[in-house]
Parts: structure tokens; C-alpha cells; sequence
């Protein structure tokens, strides 16, 4: 095994102990390896245990559950590499992940591959995230089958927002915006990290053959209450952060139609409660910060076109039918605003 010099691997835990040695062992059997590995303990149960500390790992104990975006931020920052990967605590590795996205990351500011369902490797998980004008997003090629779709996929890709459950990023760009955005705690902060991108400039690449298997939402159930209710706050936040006057005004209809939307999906699992406690947290801070951005409005009108192609569940269906009036392209270019 041969190791890179130039990668650090940061992994945020809070529970599920076993889940981290099935990451670690598939971190060891790396072809590339890292050569760095930072643990963030997010008041993890017992704590790590000595095994898990070796002479390339650190421990970095947080005394608390912070949220993943702030645990992220801690660990990266103490990354002595150039790049970082950002790993789950739930996912697995193939043996060849990191050297297939550290070949194709020429020019790239972050790297990523596809995920695959570790409960049915025949499913996809997820590869890169697509943003609608709503603030809901949608991880590209969820639960489609993997035999159908990996053998149509180039060997890579440009992409503008990737999933921080298995992310080479450079670290320079998480210096450069600033990281993850504390005050989501967690869920989306990926995708909020991916806007400021977006707004940038920057890309990444997308690399079909960089394997990886993630158990999802292992820490707490994907209908949580808690997750429900950061995910229905943090749709509000992305708005806000991103978004103008202009665009916020030529997209209210869609804004509307896909958060009640995902309100709903949220009932039907036993959440509604907690959505409506997300949204009331997202309601009272709630301001326009974004500035004009040419690049954002393409990139959603683009990432809507994308989704509309692609996404088949019951809310997609229902978003585009009741915004099939598209006001997507009646609002002033940025620079006229």
C-alpha cells in the first residue's frame, strides 16, 4: 500500500462505533492511502478507544454533539495536507475510492464518486447534489439502479455541488469560503457549501468509478424528529444565504410549492410536527443575504432542468406540475439588478 502525501481523511463520529472500524478498515486497505487520519468526536458514547489512536490519527474531542459542520470545520482545519477527505462514519470504501478521485482531480476544487446503498449495493445512493429554486434539493441518481446507470457515465465529470458523506475536497477552497456553515449544525450544509461554489466559480468533478457504500441516516433514522427539523430550517437558510431580492421574488412560487411539498412527505412519515418546528426555526431569522449572482441563476435553472429529467418520485412529479409555469427565466439577468 502505497500512501499519498497529500491527503488528510476527517471523520466525524457521534455514534455507532462499529460503523467507524468497518470505515477505518476500508481506509487501511486503501490502494493510495492517506496519509493523515483526524477522528472528531462528537461526544461519541465511551469515547474512541485506544486501537483507533495511531501514530497518523488524531483524536480531536469536541465535549458535545456539535453537528457536523462544525466537527467537519475542526477537523479539516487541523488537516496538515493540501486536501481533505471528509468521510461519514457510516460509509465504506472500495480499495481503489481515493486514487481513482485523486487522478481525475486536476483543476478541481473538490472530488467525488458514486455512492451506492450499503443496505443494497444494487441501488444508488447518491452521486452529486442538484439544488431546484424551492431550496429542496435532490442527490442525483437516488435509487436508481447502479447496472443502469454507471455504464452510460463518462469516466468523469464537472460538477458544482458534491455530497460531504465521501468528498475530496481542497482545502485551500474551505479556507478560501470559510467551511461549513456553523448554524446548520447539520444536514445541507454540504449543499450551502457547494452554493458559495457555485457563486465563486469553482467546480469539482465527478468520478463514477470512486466507490463508495453508505448505511444513511445511521446515526438517528432518516424521519428523525431531529433531522426532519434541521432539514425543514436549513431549506429556509440555504434561501436566505443565497439568495437575492430578485431571484427570491421570481422564484416565491416554487419556494412555496416545495417546502409545503416536503411538509408533506414529512406527515406521511410521522414528522410533521418537527417540520413545522424547522420551518417556524427558519421563519424567525429569516433574511435576504444574497447577492446577484448570474452564476447562481444558471446554475438552478439548469439544476431544475436536470432534476425535472431525472428524479421520479411522487414530489418531483407534483413540484413541476404545480410550477409548470416556470417563472425561471422572467426575472432581470444579475447584472441588471
Amino acid at each position: 500500500m502505497q500512501t499519498y502525501p497529500l491527503v488528510t481523511a476527517v471523520i466525524p463520529v457521534h455514534n455507532r462505533l462499529d460503523l467507524l472500524r468497518r470505515l477505518l478498515i476500508t481506509l487501511e486497505a486503501q490502494s493510495v492511502s492517506a496519509a493523515h487520519i483526524v477522528i472528531v468526536d462528537n461526544a461519541l458514547v465511551g469515547g474512541i478507544p485506544a486501537e483507533m489512536r495511531g501514530n497518523r490519527t488524531q483524536v480531536i474531542e469536541m465535549g458535545e454533539n456539535a453537528g457536523f459542520a462544525r466537527a467537519v470545520n475542526c477537523g479539516w482545519r487541523a488537516a496538515p495536507t493540501p486536501w481533505v477527505a471528509i468521510l461519514n462514519s457510516d460509509v465504506e470504501l472500495d480499495p481503489r475510492w481515493l486514487e481513482r478521485l485523486v487522478q481525475h482531480s486536476e483543476g478541481a476544487v473538490f472530488a467525488t464518486g458514486t455512492i451506492l446503498s450499503a443496505a443494497d449495493p444494487t441501488r444508488i445512493d447518491g452521486t452529486y447534489d442538484l439544488v431546484s429554486r424551492s431550496g429542496c434539493a435532490w442527490r442525483a441518481g437516488y435509487d436508481e439502479r447502479a447496472d443502469r446507470l454507471l455504464p452510460r457515465m463518462a469516466p468523469s465529470c464537472r460538477i458544482s455541488i458534491a455530497p460531504a458523506t465521501a468528498c475530496l475536497y481542497r482545502r485551500d477552497i474551505l479556507e478560501q469560503l470559510g467551511g461549513f456553515e456553523e448554524s446548520f449544525e447539520s444536514y445541507l450544509e454540504d449543499v450551502d457549501f457547494g452554493l458559495k461554489c457555485v457563486a465563486s466559480g469553482a467546480s469539482g468533478v465527478y468520478v463514477p468509478d470512486a466507490i463508495a457504500w453508505h448505511w444513511g441516516s445511521a446515526t438517528l433514522g432518516r424521519w428523525n424528529p431531529r433531522i426532519v427539523r434541521l432539514t425543514a430550517r436549513n431549506q429556509l437558510r440555504l434561501v436566505a444565504r443565497h439568495y437575492d431580492a430578485a431571484l427570491f421574488r421570481s422564484s416565491w412560487w416554487q419556494i412555496i410549492v416545495g417546502q409545503f411539498l416536503w411538509g408533506l412527505v414529512a406527515a406521511r412519515h410521522g414528522a410533521g410536527g418537527a417540520w413545522i418546528a424547522g420551518k417556524w426555526e427558519g421563519l424567525r431569522d429569516f433574511h435576504l443575504k444574497g447577492l446577484p449572482s448570474i452564476l447562481l441563476r444558471d446554475y438552478l435553472d439548469a439544476s431544475e432542468r436536470e432534476i425535472k429529467a431525472r428524479a421520479r418520485g411522487s414530489f418531483w412529479r407534483w413540484y413541476f406540475r404545480l410550477t409548470s409555469h416556470d417563472s425561471a427565466h422572467d426575472s432581470p439577468p444579475a447584472e441588471a439588478v
